[in-house]
């Protein structure tokens, strides 16, 4: 058990460090990500237009050998222009093995659910706000119920978005860059 634990911290740690990048790359992969979105779900990227601001991780690893964890550093995006680096972690417990890489978006629908994320001081998902996690219908149209929520979710690969997957758990923090 405890080197099950020592392998999982190393993965992790090594995951995080090599994740770490200079406010130029996390730019860069973040115009990526939304390239990316763009092409994978244009109702998405129509209905991110509408939102206050976009947190954008470009890319989230998760890994684990029956404990697991996963980080991600990103950017948060208002009226088009960064203006705060964010990184997200994780850690969970059960049967997992290997690792994964995703990109996740998060749109703040108005000024109130946008001004409470920005003034915390580590939000996670599901206690500090409700992330939506977006799926497509008909059409690639997003659900009508989602798209009226205050704060909206999409987590998706090059593959394109992907389902059964949350937010729940995950702990947002500001980072300096």
């Amino acid at each position: 058990m405890i080197s099950r634990v020592l392998v999982a911290v190393l993965l992790i740690g090594c995951v995080s460090s090599s994740a770490a990048g200079s406010r130029a790359e996390v730019n860069a992969e973040v115009r990526q990500a939304l390239s990316n979105f763009r092409e994978q779900t244009s109702a998405g990227y129509e209905l991110s237009k509408k939102a206050a601001g976009i947190l954008v991780f470009p890319s989230v690893i998760k890994a684990g050998i029956g404990i697991g964890g996963e980080f991600g550093e990103g950017a948060l995006l208002v009226h088009g222009k960064t203006v705060d680096y964010y990184n997200i972690a994780a850690a969970s417990i059960g049967f997992q093995l290997g690792a994964q890489a995703r990109s996740q978006i998060v749109l703040f629908m108005n000024d109130k659910a946008l001004g409470q994320f920005r003034k915390s001081k580590g939000w996670k998902a599901g206690v500090d706000g409700s992330v939506a996690l977006a799926t497509l219908g008909a059409g690639g149209a997003i659900d009508s119920e989602t798209a009226k929520q205050p704060i909206i979710g999409f987590i998706f690969s090059n593959k394109g978005l992907m389902y059964n997957l949350t937010f729940e758990g995950s702990k947002i923090t500001r980072i300096e860059k």
